[in-house]
């Protein structure tokens, strides 16, 4: 291998994440996807009531003081964790790295909504009295809060913003990262996603007025993609960062490699607020392979998009069999079933839970997929029970989100040649 390729390949070398049902690492989170184990429990909303969502329970001063969380934010909290135990997985203490040449790109699908909700109720229980807002609102609500909350834990001074792509951030952060090695501007880049989205009143009640939040006696079956019974969406938080690092600065150091970055690629609908558009996502899913030099045929796992509703989950489906449709070595998947939507988490968390097919060569289920809609019927479905099989070469992550902004990741084990 010269020096030269090297420098131009990009690599995963640690992992950092909280998902819904206490999954604080890679392993167990790995564990209760194989296993089908939904992370999903019941929220009360103020004005609303109860509904599924996918809550979080991590240690929330590993990494900071209780002082220090309580002057930031939730979704700041979350970062801070990710960032922490992805540094501390891929053993990087910055003795090897400048603080000054580490990059932070965090995506988020909503910023400052939890805030200024909270805010708005407490003045409400003193008769609206501003004095009672807090001073803190400004820095908590900008949208560099989570990634700035970051840099100011780890003492980073290079870059530091947040990417915002509605649900397909996660996955438009990591590309980030990997643009940002690529010139050159950064040599270790923090980069994933963050969703606080169970701490809004509003995002529910505004999937409640599309008839499009899922609703279900047994809140562990209310995330149902590609399910003829499915109505809707699961909301989740949760967070998802990744170490990514030239392949010679890793190799240098001995790092542990997860995954190499193989391709990616993101466009737009260019045509409708909410609904999404199969031909266009079948084009970024082809641009992707073109640039990781990859026929469809190459792909051995396809993690599905599909959130639980009716258009969303057919479009893409449509989508996929048009690109993957002679694919017989090709399985498709779907991890919201059993984590929901982490929003701006999702296509991170979603990528980390299939990252130990590498190592493990099994393809996680599908879950709650009791009745398959013919018009969401897949190439190599895994569904109830988790799949083995010879080699996992590679993994393509569909990532879309609101306002028609679609996103492609491929990722591919690790070869050094």
């Amino acid at each position: 291998m010269s020096d030269l390729s090297a420098r131009e390949r990009f690599v995963i070398t640690g992992v950092g994440l909280t998902a819904p049902g206490g999954a604080n690492d890679l392993p167990e989170f790995r564990r209760r996807l194989l296993g089908g184990v939904s992370g999903i429990s019941t929220i009360d909303l103020r004005y609303m009531g109860k509904a599924p969502a996918g809550i979080c329970a991590f240690e929330e001063t590993r990494y900071r003081k209780k002082k220090e969380n309580k002057r930031g934010t939730r979704a700041g909290c979350i970062g801070v964790y990710c960032a922490g135990e992805a540094l501390a997985d891929a053993g990087i203490d910055f003795s090897g790295y400048a603080r000054a040449k580490t990059g932070v790109y965090i995506g988020l699908t909503e910023h400052g909504t939890v805030e200024t909700e909270n805010e708005v109720y407490n003045i409400s229980q003193f008769d609206y009295n501003v004095d009672y807002w807090t001073h803190h609102h400004n820095p908590r609500t900008v949208l560099n809060n989570p990634a700035g909350e970051i840099t100011m834990n780890l003492g980073i001074t290079g870059p530091h913003y947040t990417v915002g792509a509605a649900c397909a951030a996660g996955n438009a952060a990591l590309i980030q990262g990997v643009q940002m090695l690529k010139l050159g501007e950064v040599d270790l880049a923090l980069c994933g996603g963050i969703s606080e989205c169970v701490g809004s009143f509003g995002i529910f009640a505004s999937f409640k007025a599309q008839g499009a939040l899922a609703e279900h006696p047994d809140p562990t079956k209310a995330s149902r993609p590609l399910d003829r019974e499915r109505n809707g969406i699961v909301i989740s938080e949760g967070g998802c960062v990744f170490t990514l690092e030239r392949l010679d600065r890793a190799l240098a150091r001995g790092a542990k490699i997860y995954a190499e970055i193989a391709g990616y690629a993101m466009n737009s609908d260019a045509r409708d607020f909410v609904l999404p558009y199969g031909p266009r996502q079948s084009e970024c899913m082809r641009l992707a392979l073109e640039r990781a030099g990859m026929e469809p045929g190459d792909i051995t796992i396809i993690n599905t998009h599909a959130t639980g509703t009716l258009q969303g989950d057919i479009e893409e489906c449509k989508a996929v069999r048009e690109v993957f449709g002679e694919c017989p070595g090709t399985w498709t998947n779907n991890t919201k079933s059993s984590i929901g939507h982490a929003m701006g988490a999702a296509g991170v968390l979603e990528l980390a839970g299939n990252l130990s097919s590498f190592t493990d060569n099994m393809i996680h289920p599908t879950i709650n997929l009791d009745n398959l809609d013919p018009d969401c019927a897949l190439p190599g479905l895994v569904a109830g029970t988790a799949r083995k099989v010879d080699r996992v070469n590679a993994v393509l992550n569909n990532s879309f989100g609101m306002v028609g902004i679609n996103s492609v990741i491929i990722v591919k084990r690790f070869v050094a040649n």
